[in-house]
């Protein structure tokens, strides 16, 4: 069995009896330096420090002999070293004896109800996963360099009057909050053990977007477009999107706004889109990898559960290269507006079936002293499950 306690920056003082326990009897405990630091002379087993990288170490424990020990930061079950472990030997292999997590100790301290909060975890990944269009949120910084460089991407968004707590050694007799706004965050002597509360401002949290909230060249399936295309797409948690022919990528950046855990890659020739398209995923704080021109950059890239194809449709090859990548059960979703990539999709749901539908908006404009209708370009949509 491998035990995972929780501790936290108060080290043995704050553990509950049954923690203690459970390290008082263990005759192995690994952790990382900074937690093992945290224990006593009043426990006899012997302490093996993590190597790096982690993974290998994990999955090579011994679980064949006696009880294993960890000791993990505040619950190891959030954003922690338990989930890994679950994932990798079970749950009738790991049991977790979980301390206060940071997230509800700073949410404590900052007065907020936990159900209300987003938890974004820094640690692995980049700080522009965690802007956001409003709402708040405990950040689960990487570093001491996490803070500052967060508070200059959301000045960079448009996100400078966010207001910032910045939560150091939580728990801990060391513990420590600085308050401020991120476009005005000087603060550099700040401790490793940390973690971050955001109140995200302007509060501009709307679905789906406007167009001016992107960069852009013109090429951008359109607000009214958009929303249609994403009912179709029909986006769950955890999935992958290929957006092909992206331009700015407003499909794939609302995508990933859908869910927390969507992923979307990104195929664009153009290299000042593609710039635009990752300027609008660190914006919007979602995850896009951008590669070049579809299908040709195809290869590699991980396998998707939707595709939408929004340009480049009459390209030789391209969307039959879509459905021979799409795995069974995979969406495709194509909206086109010239004849001749309108044919391509009359071809195709004419031998393989699928759903046809054509939209078209028309915008109010003044004419004269009154109002006219001024219309859009249709646009076809050809959406099919494999």
């Amino acid at each position: 069995m491998i035990v995972v306690v929780g501790i936290g920056a108060d080290g043995m003082a704050g553990l509950s009896a049954k923690s203690r326990r459970e390290l008082q009897t263990a005759t192995v405990i690994y952790g990382a330096e900074r937690q093992l630091a945290l224990l006593d002379d009043t426990l006899a087993a012997k302490r093996i420090e993590w190597p790096s990288p982690m993974l290998p170490a994990l999955q090579a424990l011994p679980v064949d002999g006696p009880d294993i020990h960890i000791v993990a930061s505040g619950d190891p079950l959030m954003h922690g070293i338990g989930g890994t472990l679950i994932r990798i030997y079970g749950t009738e292999n790991v049991r977790v004896v979980p301390h206060v997590s940071s997230v509800t100790l700073a949410c404590a301290r900052m007065g907020w109800n936990v159900h209300d909060t987003e938890v974004i975890s820094l640690v692995t990944a980049p700080p522009s996963t965690a802007v956001r269009r409003g709402g708040q949120a405990i950040v689960l910084s990487q570093s001491s360099a996490t803070p500052r460089a967060l508070t200059e991407l959301l000045t960079a968004h448009g996100r400078g009057d966010s207001e910032i707590s910045v939560l150091e050694q939580l728990g801990g007799p060391a513990e420590r909050r600085r308050d401020g706004v991120a476009r005005n965050w000087v603060n550099s002597n700040v401790d490793d053990l940390n973690v971050i509360a955001i109140r995200y401002l302007p509060d501009e949290r709307v679905t789906p977007l406007p167009d001016e909230a992107f960069a852009h060249d013109g090429q951008i399936t359109k607000h009214g477009i958009r929303a249609v295309t994403l009912a179709a797409l029909q986006p769950r948690p955890g999935e992958r999107l290929w957006d092909v022919g992206a331009g700015a990528g407003s499909i794939a950046v609302e995508w990933c706004r859908s869910w927390p855990t969507c992923t979307a890659v990104a195929f664009e020739q153009d290299e000042k889109r593609c710039a635009n398209i990752e300027f609008n995923a660190v914006a919007f704080g979602v995850t896009i990898d951008v590669r070049g021109q579809a299908p040709g950059e195809f290869d590699g890239a991980p396998t998707p559960d939707a595709i939408f194809i929004g340009g480049g449709l009459t390209h030789p090859g391209l969307l039959d290269a879509c459905l021979d990548r799409l795995p069974p059960g995979g969406r495709l979703v194509a909206n086109v507006v010239t004849t001749e990539s309108e044919a391509e999709l009359l071809r195709a749901h004419s031998t393989i079936g699928g759903e046809l539908r054509r939209f078209q908006l028309y915008q109010g404009e003044p004419l004269g002293d009154f109002t006219g209708w001024r219309p859009q370009y249709p646009v076809t949509q050809w959406a099919v499950t494999k």
